[in-house]
């Protein structure tokens, strides 16, 4: 949460089950899309497998985005900040019923069991993914050196078509973006959804929709680390209310951004 403390409860599957149970008693169970994020419960994680196929069932044009929240690298180091037995149930159940994924570069190397130190390596780490079940892959934040300096941050896209004939075309892509200078909650779960909403809207241009997923994501980051810096007072640095994610503030932004990353065809 980025605060020292916090309360409430965390959903176990029994809980979950119910809810969806809820659901489908009252005929409200047949979803477009089913986005996934932090989670801390294997048994929770298990159980939105199992929804997740029957809600398939009732629609088969389903998209289900899964961001396999598990860790991060801090100066180079990778570590995980869920339990450790959720990597199996992201790798062996969710990634292979998942029609997109987010992994940031640790998290991509942990499913597939393979370290990325070169863009090709990430390509190749994407593949692997992509024969795991997911048509569109994308690596939001890696450790790579960006041709534009230090101060940019690399993503990767991968997104995979199968044309009329059966056969399957791949697109590749980068984008580059500027790096803020803040710690950031939310940011992973914000790129999702926009990614979501992003390839509902451009669901034959990957290329778009990335770029507008990674410019808005640049337009609620700017508008966030300004004003956080200006509640703070010069000199001071910005605690974790004041860097909460400006998103009522960006409407327009998040609604239609202006392209201000441009990605790279690969």
């Amino acid at each position: 949460t980025g605060y020292a403390h916090w309360k409430g409860q965390v959903l176990n599957s029994d809980e979950l089950h119910e809810l969806y149970e809820g659901l489908k008693l009252n005929k409200v169970n047949r979803y477009d899309y089913v986005l996934t994020g932090y989670t801390r419960d294997t048994s929770f994680l298990a159980m939105v497998v199992d929804i997740v196929q029957e809600l398939k069932q009732q629609n088969s044009n389903l998209v289900y985005v899964c961001d396999p929240v598990m860790g991060d690298k801090w100066n180079g180091e990778g570590s995980m900040y869920v339990p450790k037995d959720l990597l199996p149930v992201y790798r062996d159940k969710v990634v292979p019923v998942a029609d997109i994924i987010t992994p940031n570069q640790f998290e991509a190397e942990l499913l597939t069991g393979r370290k990325i130190h070169t863009e090709k390596e990430a390509l190749e780490v994407m593949d692997m993914l992509h024969a795991m079940g997911p048509e569109t892959v994308v690596i939001t934040s890696s450790d790579l050196q960006a041709s534009l300096g230090n101060d940019y941050l690399i993503a990767l896209g991968s997104h995979r078509k199968a044309k009329a004939d059966g056969t399957r075309i791949t697109q590749r892509i980068r984008v580059e973006s500027p790096k803020v200078d803040a710690v950031f909650v939310g940011t992973g779960d914000l790129f999702a959804a926009m990614l979501l909403a992003w390839t509902h809207k451009h669901p034959n241009n990957f290329k778009m929709a990335c770029e507008k997923t990674v410019s808005a994501m640049q337009h609620v980051l700017q508008r966030t680390i300004k004003s956080a810096k200006a509640q703070a007072g010069e000199g001071n640095k910005p605690n974790s209310a004041q860097l909460e994610l400006r998103m009522v503030q960006s409407k327009k932004d998040i609604e239609n951004p202006e392209i201000i990353v441009k990605a790279t065809v690969l």
